[in-house]
């Protein structure tokens, strides 16, 4: 059958889903993190209670993909806070790591925690690889709608366009 290797083509070129689509309950959690280096504690329904919250997961921290998108997510701080949004930053490292992350990449401007194996079973986000004996992260965008729903999602390994597409999604929910 000619079929089969045209279908198998097609899966293998078709971007990754993420499990959670618009309208699923996100999955809550707490963990610590850092915000300008110093350790915090992260718990989504608490921040919930503020307004919505965009969850981006990214592979690791101090690569090039993930540093250019830590920097842009700080430079738009501003416009995320004017839509009530809280931005947070999710990866399998460390927390040590994160605190250094969290003040020369993200310049201290918004949270990064540490995403354990149950968030990112949870979130549906394993890139079934490995760096430096520890799992990595999908880079995945979620915004988070006030009502612990998922309200947009962005699954792309890309960094280019998580920003503003969540950006644009958080709006849209004030609107």
């Amino acid at each position: 059958m000619r079929l089969l290797p045209i279908i198998a083509a097609v899966a293998i070129a078709a971007p990754a889903c993420a499990a959670l689509a618009p309208g699923a309950q996100a999955p809550d959690f707490t963990t610590r993190g850092a915000v300008a280096g110093k350790v915090v504690n992260v718990h989504l329904a608490d921040l919930l209670k503020k307004g919505p919250v965009v969850l981006y997961f990214f592979p690791a921290a101090f690569t090039g993909g993930c540093n250019a998108e830590a920097h842009a997510f700080a430079e738009a701080m501003p416009a995320f806070r004017k839509a009530g949004a809280t931005v947070i930053g999710m990866s399998a490292d460390d927390v040590p790591t994160l605190q250094r992350f969290s003040s020369e990449k993200c310049a201290g401007k918004f949270a990064v925690a540490s995403a354990g194996p149950k968030v990112v079973a949870g979130y549906d986000v394993s890139l079934g690889k490995q760096m430096a004996g520890r799992d990595i992260t999908k880079r995945t965008s979620y915004v988070i709608g006030r009502n612990g729903r998922i309200a947009f999602v962005h699954d792309n390994m890309d960094a280019s366009g998580h920003v503003e597409e969540t950006l644009a999604a958080v709006q849209k929910l004030r609107s």
